[in-house]
């Protein structure tokens, strides 16, 4: 995590805003928003999507795939599978970003709507956290040829499906034979993705500025089958064997692909990172024990204590 150094307030003239559809509160925190940095001069655009919901005429928009070409900052309004959305639209034009959270969790979009307007005036004024993501990339090959490919913030999981049998496949990191697996799949996490889904499938927890990737079996057949952390320029190829159904891979939970006996998963880090913004006195640690709950049998009996 750097302190301010990726731009100063001058830079931050042309403001993208994307929004997650269907919420009401997305639409209100959008506006209050808009009227804010309307009323300090400064130029925004919104995505194509984002100026449907709301209530303005004669907005400048720009489809998603080209925002990033002509801002210098965008704010999402909404959860972390918004953020997703976007990051993985913008980190090619290395375009900062900056979330406000309307979802569940929060931890990408780390800014509350109470306190939305003074954090976006203390970034919009230099002061903010530098904080660079990597993402994954996915090649599924099949005799040689790729006819598959996407980018992950959070991870790439490999799965059965909507099938209750196992899947048979193996693993190679760097172009070593790891095992022969039986499972209900794979979760390739980036440090980001690991407090998402490789978390519920009981992987580690990665602080963001780690270079490292998890990788986290499911439900794995054989109990000694545990979580492994590799280096972040690691290499990852799973190879499909013979199964009752046919695997499926999917990035970020986007939609799935099926894949067919002798196909070959890639996976690898990106070679651009996402520049995710913070304002000044973001926690990693605060957010752990917000979101996951951490501390809260404790605090409630100190609570008690002190009534």
């Amino acid at each position: 995590m750097q302190s301010a150094n990726l731009s100063s307030a001058k830079s931050f003239r042309n403001i993208g805003l994307i929004g997650r559809p269907d919420k009401i509160s997305v639409v209100e925190t959008l506006c209050l928003i808009y009227d804010h940095l309307r009323g300090l001069g400064l130029h925004v655009i919104f995505d194509q999507q984002t100026a449907e919901l709301v209530p303005y005429n004669n907005v400048q928009t720009a489809s998603r795939s080209l925002l990033g070409e002509v801002v210098d900052l965008v704010i999402v309004v909404g959860g972390d599978g918004s953020l997703l959305h976007a990051a993985r639209a913008l980190v090619r034009h290395h375009t900062p970003v900056i979330g406000i959270n309307r979802g569940r969790l929060g931890f990408l979009t780390d800014i509350r709507p109470a306190d939305v307007l003074f954090k976006l005036d203390q970034v919009l004024q230099g002061h903010f956290q530098l904080d660079r993501r990597f993402l994954l990339e996915i090649e599924v090959r099949t005799k040689g040829e790729t006819h598959y490919d996407a980018i992950a913030l959070n991870d790439i999981v490999l799965h059965s499906g909507k099938s209750v049998h196992m899947i048979d496949f193996d693993l190679q990191i760097d172009g070593q034979f790891v095992y022969r697996q039986h499972s209900d799949g794979l979760i390739v996490s980036t440090p980001t993705g690991s407090t998402a889904y490789a978390l519920s499938g009981g992987g580690p927890i990665l602080h963001p500025s780690m270079d490292a990737i998890a990788l986290v079996p499911m439900h794995p057949h054989t109990l000694s089958s545990r979580p492994i952390v590799v280096g972040g320029q690691s290499e990852i190829k799973l190879t499909i064997r013979e199964n009752r159904v046919l695997p499926m891979v999917s990035a970020d939970g986007q939609h799935s692909v099926s894949l067919n006996v002798g196909d070959c998963v890639h996976i690898r880090k990106h070679p651009f990172k996402l520049n995710l913004l913070h304002p000044p006195g973001y926690d990693f640690y605060m957010a752990c024990r917000t979101k996951l709950g951490w501390n809260q049998d404790f605090d409630l009996i100190k609570e008690q204590d002190d009534s």
